[in-house]
């Protein structure tokens, strides 16, 4: 392995499903060096997805889970926690999303550990902050957009609930704790001590969404209601011309007026409604009715092309599969083609961030389960009769 801004900075991970795998994905895709953790049956998310080639290796996992190693151990065995202590006492960072008391009880917390390990980033995510009457309570992605109010979003605009398609929250979070890892990892530089980081989901997206929306209610008493009505109106949506959709986002004084003049209506830059910034917030529904009336006259490719030469913001509309072949994406080189060593031919994304400094140069294959357990065992000093007995034993696998 070479290349990276956290090249050197070796990564215990004991996390499961997405906000963790993805938090420590982010930092090997950085350069670091991941150790991923499993128990016998291995993270769920191997079986998590349709479409796999073989067992226990989704595209899901495989997506999530580049550039790490992967040890089995039976951490409810004396054997196979110690063999997990063994490896934290040599990293730079654990991360978990395991249950606080849980972790507590197998001595995996941050006073546990500290004492033998005292420049350790211990990063713990959690579904709850431990202050709180929810503290360990189990939680998935959807039960955190439920109780965060991204659901609540799409009922105040489209009149009844429902969870962003896709595991937005464990994205965030996960993101958020890579993001504080390396924060840490700063500080430590200056004061040589390490850390203990508390990253709790709900707490992470209730800041989310509120941020967005917290709107009048930002002042005590609040000034009108929360919300950001173009964010909640139902027409802020792709919209329909007359062979598919279309997004466009005039937004100051000068794309506003343009837009006004492309679509034909420059009458409407002298109306009250559309005059300010701020009269086509208080009036998002009629400013979005305009749109909605005028695409609906051209085809995509014409208003692409009208808003290009006026310098409005606007943007085609792309399915899942029109990703797969989007022009600019091709042009970055944003699609890469690996042979796994198991499972064939498969497309990955790039790091869409890059550092002139150096990037991690050698990509490594999501990992078998287990694949590399006896490798990371002789790593920690372990010897092949220790490693033979553990493996006998079930402590590891």
């Amino acid at each position: 392995m070479s290349g990276g801004p956290l090249e050197g900075v070796r990564v215990v991970d004991l996390t499961t499903v997405v906000v963790g795998p993805i938090t420590t994905r982010t930092l090997a895709d950085q350069g670091a060096e991941v150790i991923k953790v499993e128990a016998p049956g291995g993270d769920i998310l191997r079986y998590l997805a349709a479409g796999s080639r073989s067992p226990a290796m989704s595209g899901k996992f495989i997506n999530f889970n580049r550039n790490k190693r992967s040890i089995v151990l039976d951490i409810k065995q004396p054997a196979g926690i110690a063999a997990l202590k063994a490896l934290i006492a040599t990293a730079d960072v654990f991360v978990s999303n395991v249950r606080p008391a849980a972790l507590t009880r197998a001595g995996l917390d941050y006073a546990s550990l500290a004492p033998g390990n005292p420049r350790l980033i211990h990063c713990g995510i959690v579904a709850f902050g431990t202050d709180g009457r929810y503290a360990n309570r189990p939680a998935y992605d959807p039960i955190i957009q439920s109780l965060s109010g991204v659901a609540g979003t799409f009922d105040r605009a489209i009149g009844e609930p429902r969870f962003v398609p896709m595991v937005m929250t464990d994205h965030i979070t996960g993101l958020v704790s890579a993001q504080s890892i390396g924060f840490a990892l700063y500080r430590r530089e200056k004061t040589g001590h390490g850390e203990s980081i508390e990253v709790p989901m709900f707490e992470t997206m209730a800041s989310f969404v509120t941020s967005e929306h917290l709107g009048a209610a930002t002042f005590d008493p609040p000034e009108g209601p929360t919300g950001d009505a173009r964010l909640l109106s139902p027409d802020y949506r792709p919209l329909p011309t007359l062979d598919g959709y279309i997004t466009v986002r005039p937004n100051d004084n000068r794309q506003a007026f343009a837009f006004f003049e492309a679509i034909g209506r420059p009458e409407l830059k002298s109306d009250p409604r559309y005059a300010t910034p701020s009269s086509r917030t208080q009036h998002a529904a009629d400013y979005f009715s305009v749109q909605v009336e005028a695409l609906a006259q051209k085809n995509t490719a014409e208003w692409l092309e009208i808003f290009a030469k006026a310098d409005v913001p606007a943007g085609p509309y792309n399915t899942l599969d029109d990703l797969l072949d989007d022009p600019h994406l091709n042009d970055v080189g944003f699609w890469n083609f690996d042979e796994h060593p198991t499972e064939g031919r498969i497309r990955r994304t790039r790091t869409p961030v890059t550092f002139r400094g150096g990037m991690r140069e050698e990509v490594l294959p999501a990992p078998r389960l287990g694949a590399q357990t006896a490798e990371i065992l002789a790593e920690a000093g372990y010897t092949a009769d220790e490693i033979a007995t553990m493996l006998q034993s079930g402590a590891a696998a």
